[in-house]
């Protein structure tokens, strides 16, 4: 499984996460394989146009997401992850990814429900 996680910082586990997925500067990703983290990298978050943050939907979805992890996200980019079949988790406790991911994989965190996105971005 590959998980993404906006991040702050390109500082792997370390790094601080983002709080607006779309616009953060770094992406983290981490790829899991039987329970254990088995790859950290990071790539430069590309940027995205306004809008309903569809290139930021296509900029993750190009990086192989399995799985996103946020703070926060609107119904429209909500929707777009899952029509692309990554699934979106809401973690807005973790201050690094490490404990994110941490915390993912004790399934401390849940998917984020349409009715929970944020309505005004």
């Amino acid at each position: 499984m590959r998980i993404v996680i906006p991040t702050s910082t390109p500082d792997g586990l370390l790094a601080k996460r983002g709080a607006h997925f779309g616009k953060a500067p770094f992406y983290v990703i981490v790829d899991i394989e039987n329970g254990e983290i088995k790859d950290v990298n990071f790539v430069q978050n590309p940027g995205h146009a306004g809008g309903a943050c569809g290139n930021a939907v296509s900029n993750i979805q190009n990086l192989g997401a399995d799985a996103l992890i946020v703070s926060g996200i609107g119904a429209r980019p909500l929707m777009g992850f899952k029509e692309a079949g990554i699934k979106v988790y809401f973690d807005n406790v973790s201050p690094t990814v490490g404990e994110s991911i941490e915390r993912f994989l004790k399934g401390e965190i849940e998917e984020i429900k349409p009715e929970n996105a944020c309505g005004v971005h």
